[in-house]
């Protein structure tokens, strides 16, 4: 996959910038980028927590609109509180907060923090928001296609109920992007103000039986 810096860039067609250095997030403010990849490296301590996590019985699916400035990420998750790597966990999700905060200015956001057994949104789709940030925290990352490989007149109702695969809409299915874990990505959505035709086109991966859970993080405009 090729970072937008690297290619020349045509009318009418978004690209997806990736990065591995955090301050690239803010290269989603380019017109022609519409999905911003950065790669993390994590602590050991936190991705022992995620596996815990992974193997606990009981679901998680927390869902709050939360004020930044004065939101605690230690109640996220009160039952797991005295596993280890707890405390180190919720700081990365504060500090992912942060960032996207900070990026959009925002004081309010919307906090989804879900354990997926199945693919949410298995089809490839773009989201009427202005911009999403997702992190796959533990199991297989959310997927995306750059318009390039991507015939947007077959997205949704307009596929004649056909997959992906069969509808024609991947144009070349070897230019799938598959988010790394513990990777931020922001995904402009079709209310972003100029990208209405453009929104970032992606989707839940499907889940195999060597990873059938994955730990997914999302944040919004409030």
């Amino acid at each position: 996959m090729t970072t937008a810096h690297a290619l020349k860039i045509e009318p009418n067609c978004s690209y997806t910038y990736l990065s591995k250095n955090v301050a690239d997030l803010a290269e989603i403010y380019r017109p022609e980028i519409n999905l911003c990849v950065v790669e993390r490296s994590i602590s050991s301590e936190i991705e022992t927590f995620v596996t815990h996590l992974l193997s606990a019985a009981h679901a998680i699916n927390v869902i709050e609109t939360i004020n930044v400035q004065s939101f605690n990420t230690l109640t996220l998750l009160p039952q797991h509180l005295h596993f280890q790597g707890y405390e180190a966990f919720c700081a990365d999700i504060a500090q992912v907060i942060g960032m996207f905060s900070d990026l959009f200015e925002l004081e309010a956001i919307g906090l989804r923090l879900g354990m997926l057994d199945k693919a949410m949104c298995p089809r490839f789709h773009i989201d009427h928001v202005p911009c999403r940030l997702v992190c796959t925290y533990g199991g297989i990352g959310t997927q995306w296609l750059e318009d390039a490989y991507v015939d947007r007149s077959k997205l949704g109702s307009r596929s004649g109920g056909l997959s992906d695969e069969q509808s024609g809409l991947i144009l070349d299915a070897d230019a799938i992007g598959t988010m790394p874990n513990y990777a931020i990505g922001l995904l402009k959505g079709t209310l972003w103000e100029g990208n209405e035709q453009h929104g970032a086109v992606h989707r839940s991966p499907h889940l195999p039986a060597e990873s059938p859970r994955r730990l997914l993080l999302t944040l919004d405009f409030a």
